[in-house]
């Protein structure tokens, strides 16, 4: 077992440090050697529902709090993060396996949502308003929604957390958070850095667990939850929603994506490449933001293809924690060898593997950078969330016909469009069913935005002013004077 100075292992309830009721732990392991990282406290439905009570022991308190003073709290912690950012980011590394400046990217990431909601903190506005017909005063506020829980994916230990816990403090609510069981030991000294900063003990609550199912669905069964805020696949997502309308809490989700990347004829074939490898490789491809289906125009098919296979090929794949690496391992057998199924799959079918498509030897969960081309329309690569280092391709020559080849999915996280013409672009942004797309840009993602999508990709939107709300309740007075 790798030894991690200052490491927090143990449940985080109402400020304290407890194991398991069960007395249960589970091995978080290092995706690069498979060797064990640490062995977590695995928390029990009565674990959870304990940790609901130390939330809710301490929301009235929190909630009364000025929006100032929970601003001060978020801001400073916004400071810490910033100032501890090499340590987490190794912490990232360690239990996910990305690469250094993957990780290093992901906590300047996760440290703006606490700069940006402590300043969104103070702008819960509500307004006054005359009912033309009655003459009486309309009041209308926002005020806390109640206890979250919040249930956090693997691929973003830290950011997916700090997503959903700003903008909640800053809204007035309290919190559980439920990590991922391959990633929980971001979240646990987050919580604690949390604490250091001045959030009060019992508002930032942690239960790791290896009993996901039932640990969650105990805390949306409790009454004094309000709110469930979920990052994770849709499968998972509906089974949430459908324990959160049993007893109707308030339900935000974050669900799966299958992005389409469409460069079109007069698309800037540099600026499309440098777009195509941050939509694709950000995160080695394991985030619901990544390209996973690549339409370029077929009078620029063998441009883009040149260049884009020189810069996947650029890329260096290696230990994260080591200087000068790209790529890091995926962060499971599981995750690899679905990647190692899905091209295969597609070569299978007649695709051709320009560029990786073997899996390498030795320990760890690692799978090269791969660009596939001619994929087929049956190919699995092309229906399925590949979440990892795989681009496939195909070709078009008709705007509408692109266009349709995009919407065609269950899924509505986020689109790329790539061209020099904005009124196209502007155009196809418009026709295309998602709730995000990137103009000219590989990345989307940012606090200041609403960050969210449409179809089976969630309900609801996190960052921006959007994110806050979904901790919001909406009170209106009616009152004469």
């Amino acid at each position: 077992m790798q030894l991690i100075e200052g490491l927090q292992t143990d449940l985080h309830i109402g400020g304290s440090r407890r194991p398991a009721s069960s007395g249960e732990r589970f091995d978080v392991m290092n995706p690069v050697d498979e060797t064990v990282l640490a062995s977590v406290a695995s928390g029990t439905p009565e674990d959870a529902i304990a940790a609901v009570a130390a939330a809710h022991e301490v929301l009235g308190a929190w909630g009364r709090r000025s929006p100032r003073a929970r601003a001060d709290v978020l801001r400073r912690a916004f400071e810490l993060l910033d100032t501890r950012k090499h340590a987490f980011a190794r912490l990232v590394t360690l239990e996910n396996g990305k690469a250094g400046g993957d990780a290093l990217a992901e906590i300047n990431y996760s440290a703006e949502f606490f700069r940006w909601y402590s300043e969104e903190a103070c702008r819960n506005l509500g307004t006054v308003s005359q009912a033309p017909a009655s003459g009486a005063r309309i009041l209308v506020q926002h005020r806390p929604a109640g206890v979250g829980v919040l249930v956090t994916p693997w691929n973003y230990p830290a950011a997916m957390g700090a997503r959903k816990i700003a903008p909640a403090l800053a809204a007035g609510c309290s919190v559980v958070v439920k990590p991922a069981s391959e990633t929980p030991l971001t979240m646990l000294a987050l919580a604690s850095l949390l604490e250091e900063a001045g959030v009060p003990p019992g508002v930032v609550n942690v239960i790791p667990s290896r009993s996901s199912g039932a640990v969650v669905g105990a805390m949306l069964h409790d009454p004094r939850v309000r709110v469930v805020s979920f990052t994770g696949s849709t499968e998972v997502g509906r089974e949430l929603l459908k324990t959160a309308a049993d007893c109707v809490v308030n339900p935000a989700m974050e669900l799966g994506g299958n992005a389409p990347l469409i460069v079109c004829a007069d698309a800037d074939i540099d600026q499309a490449v440098e777009g195509a490898m941050q939509a694709k490789m950000r995160n080695l491809g394991e985030a619901c933001t990544a390209a996973n289906r690549f339409y370029v125009h077929a009078s620029v098919k063998e441009a883009f293809v040149e260049k884009f296979v020189t810069a996947m090929g650029a890329l260096k794949m290696g230990n994260g924690l080591d200087a000068g690496i790209d790529v890091g391992p995926l962060v499971n057998a599981q995750t690899r060898d679905k990647v190692e199924a899905l091209v295969r799959d597609a070569a299978n079918k007649g695709a051709r593997v320009l560029l990786g498509g073997t899996r390498p030897g030795g320990p760890g969960f690692f799978y090269p950078p791969t660009v596939v081309v001619d994929v087929p329309d049956n190919a699995d690569l092309l229906r399925e969330e590949i979440f990892g280092p795989v681009a496939a391709i195909q070709t078009f020559e008709d705007e509408d016909d692109v266009i349709a080849k995009a919407n065609a999915t269950e899924y509505g996280l986020v689109a790329y469009v790539f061209t020099r013409d904005m009124a196209r672009g502007l155009r196809m942004c418009e026709q295309l069913e998602f709730g995000m797309v990137g103009l000219n840009r590989g990345l989307v993602s940012d606090p200041a935005a609403p960050f969210g999508g449409v179809k089976q990709s969630g309900i609801g939107r996190e960052g921006a002013t959007e994110g806050m709300r979904e901790f919001l309740e909406t009170q209106y007075v009616s009152v004469v004077w």
